[in-house]
């Protein structure tokens, strides 16, 4: 085990959870402080949300690094674990990318966002490594919660009784791992055990009548409206990123108005993000209107705190 860092133990935890009897990496209670994240932390209560709940956690040093950037393979495990959505298109089972060997510690968490529509390559590659923009994630959330009308949607694959496809069979397969290797780690996100809401079945996704009405306005006067850096935003994206702001989706700090939509994505932010997607899923429940972290999610109240 020598050759895996501090960094490489803690960023294989990203896309593991245990559940043999064996061993568990999941702790018996979740961490919810952390050293680096003081009681006036802007994004503490986004964290803490996320955190008591056992979906996202901290390094094995007990820190939590909320500046450090995130990179797509961490978003990959992130967003397979926060949201347990449909399978939209097929992969076979061994990695399709040119950058993603088999055997990489990413590669279930990778397949499986590609396969529910979350992430995409290019030209097979998947740029595991490369952060994350902020931009770029927001389209990511979008178009994977299906929040938001994609630029092409897939269909799912249809399946007979009692056939599995590769990524039932990797859900079935990704509980259990070398004991040799959970007992030098520590869980950075762990799996996300929600219920859905009652009213909402497992295979109906609804854009609420809020988005709907966004949709008759242009995405690109949507986005000047909220944000002053809004020509920064790839051509690309401006349509996801103005879903997500309708759909108070997007957290700002410290000025709201301000995306910094090509800057790298912070864990801090990661977690708003995923915090406020989960409330509009209503798997969640909002931040209390009197934590001041609520000033800083973008929306409706965005001008009256200018």
């Amino acid at each position: 085990m020598s050759g895996f860092s501090t960094k490489d133990i803690a960023l294989l935890s990203l896309g593991l959870t245990v559940v043999a009897p064996i061993v568990s990496i999941a702790p018996a209670i979740a961490q919810t402080t952390f050293p680096d994240v003081p009681q006036n932390y802007w994004a503490r209560p986004f964290i803490e949300s996320l955190t008591a709940r056992n979906i996202i956690a901290g390094y094995p040093d007990g820190t939590f690094r909320p500046e450090q950037a995130v990179r797509r393979d961490e978003f990959a495990a992130l967003v397979r674990r926060a949201f347990d959505t449909e399978q939209v298109r097929n992969l076979p089972d061994a990695s399709v990318f040119n950058d993603v060997p088999e055997n990489y510690w990413a590669n279930p968490a990778i397949q499986e966002a590609y396969e529910q529509g979350f992430m995409d390559s290019e030209n097979n590659n998947f740029r595991p490594r490369e952060e994350i923009e902020r931009a770029q994630a927001l389209v990511i959330l979008m178009r994977g919660l299906n929040l938001a009308p994609a630029q092409t949607q897939a269909t799912a694959p249809q399946t007979t009784p009692g056939q599995t496809t590769p990524a039932t069979r990797r859900r079935a397969q990704r509980g259990t791992i070398p004991f040799a290797i959970a007992s030098l780690m520590q869980p950075v996100f762990s799996a996300v055990n929600q219920v859905a809401p009652a009213q909402a079945s497992p295979t109906q996704t609804t854009t609420p009548p809020e988005t709907q009405a966004a949709v008759s306005r242009p995405p690109s006067e949507i986005v000047s409206d909220y944000y002053v850096d809004a020509a920064q935003i790839p051509p690309n994206a401006v349509e996801d990123v103005a879903r997500a702001t309708e759909a108070n989706i997007v957290v700002n700090y410290p000025n709201v108005r301000v995306l910094n939509p090509t800057e790298p994505l912070s864990r801090a932010s990661a977690a708003a993000w995923i915090h406020q997607a989960l409330v509009r899923l209503g798997r969640i429940e909002p931040l209390t209107p009197n934590v001041e972290a609520t000033n800083y999610i973008v929306g409706r109240s965005t001008f009256e705190n200018q």
